[in-house]
């Protein structure tokens, strides 16, 4: 029989590790409400201990490139380019059609990363059938083929409506640059795997060769693409367009820049990249030169349409759980973009140039700790300010983020990954009998059931 010591020591024991379960468990429920809580304010304490969110982002890219904007200019003359091609806005950006040679003129810089890739799988042997056979179509993905400059959907897995809808999204501007294509007939054929979700890891490899809208410096077996929302957004929760489409919506609606609101603005849920936003939003706290918020989506509250952004000089832009694509967006309005330092890379990033006479966006650390001493003096100086903002427009708006800078690169990309595929492409199957893709016009007519788990080969085809 225990003694009444032993028994104390018991109830001591006890106590003690409940006190500890109680303490582990609210230190856990402390945590998870600072990451999925989209109050305006939560304790600082909460903010420094949650991590960084569904995104564990802790780096940051520094882009360096050998003919993107600052430095072309010292690169070595690209031989494909027509020298007496000279882009100009507005007559070439609407124009898809361009030539290989007006396209390297137009953009140089703008296909860094289709450089990058082909280099990088040329030094690995190339891609051949064997390798796309390898990579598991999780939903999110697509195989297809381009052959006597057709587009050919091989397989498709949605995962709902939005997977469904950012697929097709992708292959409406392959087919669309396909069809602009002066030398479509004789485009060699390539087949491919895609990805439409936010980051590579959430459906592939790294190192498998798929067409992807944003990586980390690290993975360098992807390939980037123009994201889905250059074709058209749309969703629930918003119904923007073609890009091209807000563009111009955004120009109409801008005012002068004497006009603007010498402020910096954002609107955002802080839940989708908790470390990085709430750190935005402890910045900006109670400073008389910021606007920044949280939105509900279930009530519309603090909800700020698109082209209202363009109403301030300042644009603030955080990444979210991976990639923002709203980035483009930003850069459509003639303000200045605060964009902290990106971990993930667009095929467009490479444009971004954070200082010197070309400079087009402001940079800030990743927990914005500089906020302040970066903003202020473009408060106190907008004119200083307008320079940096106008260096965006002419750089994104009015050049590489227009159709004809899209097209550009889709074919650009066709053109490089073609340099490194070793195998043939098949368009029929002889153990089924029957053709091994859709067509994209075919494709697109489907029900949207039947893009959910779609293969071509076992879809019923030729019947009447």
């Amino acid at each position: 029989m225990a003694g009444p010591l032993s028994l104390l020591r018991l109830r001591r024991g006890i106590s003690l590790v409940g006190l500890i379960t109680a303490l582990c468990g609210g230190a856990v429920f402390a945590i998870w409400y600072g990451m999925n809580s989209d109050r305006d304010y939560i304790h600082p304490v909460l903010t420094h201990l949650i991590p960084a969110g569904h995104c564990a982002c802790q780096t940051s890219t520094t882009f360096q490139c050998s003919s993107c904007l600052t430095c072309a200019k010292d690169a070595a003359p690209d031989q494909s380019t027509d020298p007496a091609w000279k882009f100009e806005y507005p007559r070439d950006a609407r124009d898809e059609a361009l030539s290989h040679a007006k396209c390297q003129a137009s953009f140089p810089g703008l296909f860094e990363d289709v450089q990058r890739g082909a280099k990088h799988w040329r030094s690995h042997g190339g891609i051949a059938t064997e390798d796309l056979d390898a990579i598991k179509i999780e939903q999110g993905m697509a195989r297809a083929f381009i052959t006597h400059g057709d587009l050919h959907v091989v397989t498709a897995r949605s995962k709902g409506e939005d997977h469904r809808r950012k697929i097709l999204g992708v292959l409406g501007s392959i087919h669309r640059a396909l069809a602009a294509d002066p030398g479509r007939a004789s485009r060699r054929d390539i087949e491919f795997v895609f990805s439409v979700e936010d980051k590579v890891d959430d459906v592939t490899n790294p190192h498998n060769p798929v067409w992807v809208f944003s990586r980390i410096p690290s993975e360098e077996g992807v390939w980037l693409i123009p994201d889905f929302s250059f074709w058209a957004w749309d969703n629930p929760n918003n119904q923007l367009g073609p890009y091209d489409q807000v563009v111009d919506r955004v120009k109409r609606l801008d005012i002068p820049w004497s006009e603007k609101k010498p402020q910096l603005v954002w609107r955002g849920k802080p839940s989708f990249a908790p470390k990085l936003r709430r750190a935005l939003i402890e910045a900006a706290r109670d400073k008389p030169w910021a606007d920044v918020k949280q939105v509900d989506w279930s009530t519309g509250a603090n909800v700020l349409k698109m082209e209202d952004h363009c109403h301030y000089m300042f644009i603030a832009h955080v990444e979210g759980r991976s990639y923002s694509a709203s980035l483009k967006y930003r850069q459509a309005c003639n303000s200045v973009i605060v964009a902290h330092k990106l971990q993930f890379i667009q095929h467009h990033h490479y444009l971004l140039v954070a200082s010197g006479p070309n400079q087009n966006y402001l940079e800030v650390e990743r927990d914005f700790s500089d906020l302040g001493e970066k903003i202020e003096p473009l408060i106190s100086d907008t004119e200083a300010a307008r320079r940096i903002a106008n260096n965006s427009v002419k750089t994104f708006r009015e050049r590489y983020l227009t159709p004809a800078a899209e097209a550009c690169y889709w074919r650009s990309l066709f053109d490089g990954y073609s340099g490194v595929w070793n195998s043939t492409v098949d368009s029929w199957s002889e153990s089924k009998q029957t053709e091994r893709g859709l067509r994209y016009e075919s494709f697109v007519l489907l029900e949207s059931p039947k893009m959910f788990e779609f293969d071509a080969t076992t879809a019923p085809q030729g019947t009447a």
